[in-house]
């Protein structure tokens, strides 16, 4: 790609993609909000509407007038803004593949990725109620998703398909040691980190979910949660290309705006694992 090839629009879109491939953490927020993004210490508000009542209905009798629905909205603020800035040489270039320039914005879209999840896995502590285990094992595993996926119904969650569980590799290993069947729809079809599901659950795996070195062995911050749980609101708001001044040499930068929060902490759970030593 020479710099003379370069829409911004396009290759901002492009991004968002590869974003959206790598996401983890992010795909299971909730990403409606009103709002424009200009700049880091931007605000948006996150919409929401109070509950619906249901009344008895008598046959041949008039309903009452239909209720006004009250909206409420919760600001969220953008206080992340990370970027890249890269350069490819020319020489580089002419012996590479034409799809150098590609594969880089492959990789920064990684490393964003991953920065947006490490920040959403970092609200851990804001979840509405905690389950501790100081000696997880394959053994106990299991029960304690099924506690979390239970504490969840018990706060009114009722559709266990917009649950899900995030847990660290070592966790994840531990889940496949106890020998369940995850069920599957198609392994194929699976989201990005997707294992499977329990009790129509279905568990992701990431390496950004948090984890603490701890006095008894390492403590992995995992969540139960619904896909409402956090809400997230980003925007690319400058993917330039440009030619350094002293190289001979196509590169690109970008700024990545964005900031999540917990608006329903009773939709989700921290499952506070400590692997021993």
């Amino acid at each position: 790609m020479a710099i003379k090839n370069f829409i911004s629009t396009v290759w901002s879109e492009n991004l968002y993609q590869a974003l959206d491939k790598q996401y983890i953490a992010v795909s299971n927020c909730n990403r409606d909000y009103e709002g424009d993004i200009k700049e880091k210490g931007n605000t948006v508000k996150i919409c929401g509407l109070g509950a619906v009542n249901v009344s008895d209905y008598t046959k041949n009798t008039n309903m009452e007038t239909p209720e006004t629905l009250s909206d409420n909205y919760r600001d969220l603020v953008i206080d992340q803004a990370k970027y890249f800035n890269f350069q490819i040489d020319d020489i580089d270039r002419a012996q590479s593949t034409p799809r150098l320039m590609e594969l880089a914005m492959k990789n920064a879209a990684n490393a964003l990725a991953d920065a947006a999840d490490c920040y959403v896995y970092g609200l851990y502590e804001k979840a509405g109620s905690t389950i501790t285990e100081a000696s997880v094992s394959a053994d106990n595993i299991i029960n304690l998703l099924i506690d979390a996926r239970t504490q969840l119904f018990a706060n009114n969650v009722s559709d266990p398909h917009d649950i899900v569980f995030e847990v660290t590799p070592e966790i994840a290993g531990l889940i496949l040691k106890a020998k369940v069947s995850l069920a599957t729809d198609n392994t194929d079809a699976l989201e990005n980190g997707c294992i499977g599901s329990i009790g129509g659950c279905k568990i992701y795996v990431s390496n950004n979910v948090c984890r603490l070195e701890g006095s008894a062995g390492m403590e992995h911050k995992c969540l139960a949660r619904t896909k409402r749980a956090i809400a997230f609101a980003e925007q690319l708001s400058e993917i330039d290309a440009y030619r350094p001044e002293l190289r001979f040499a196509d590169a690109v930068k970008g700024l990545h705006l964005y900031g999540a929060k917990v608006v329903y902490p009773s939709e989700m759970v921290l499952l506070d694992l400590n692997i021993p030593a």
